[in-house]
């Protein structure tokens, strides 16, 4: 699983001093660049990166973390492409496959905030985090 140090750090948790060990420049800015346009699109708003966070109140998260979608989609030669949708068009309420792991029931459309090319990037960085 890649290490969440650096990953941490770049969504402003305590960076300063923290030595990016084993991570390339080109993976740390590929990092800071998708990290950069889920917090511009809002979708940390609901998502994390790693799983254990807590929702609003103590409730369970919105979204699942992204680490836990990575790992449910692994191998799946599908998954970029429907996630890229989904991230897209949102999900339904009536077809959560995340039931009784999140407090949210469905995502709404992004494709105000996020064209496909944008969505395809953010969508394949999720994906490797489990790598």
């Amino acid at each position: 699983m890649k290490s969440l140090v650096p990953l941490y750090g770049l969504l402003g948790i305590a960076l300063a001093g923290v030595p990016m060990v084993g991570v390339g420049a080109e993976q740390t800015s590929n990092d800071v660049e998708m990290i950069n346009l889920a917090q511009s699109s809002g979708c940390v708003t609901c998502h994390s990166i790693a799983a254990g966070g807590k929702g609003p109140n103590g409730l369970k998260p919105i979204g699942p973390a992204w680490q836990k979608v990575a790992e449910k989609y692994r191998g799946r030669p599908e998954a970029k492409q429907e996630l890229t949708q989904t991230v897209l068009k949102g999900s339904s309420p009536y077809q959560s496959h995340w039931k009784g792991e999140v407090s949210g029931v469905a995502m709404p459309p992004n494709s105000a905030v996020l064209n496909e090319e944008q969505a395809d990037q953010l969508v394949g960085w999720i994906l490797h985090l489990a790598d």
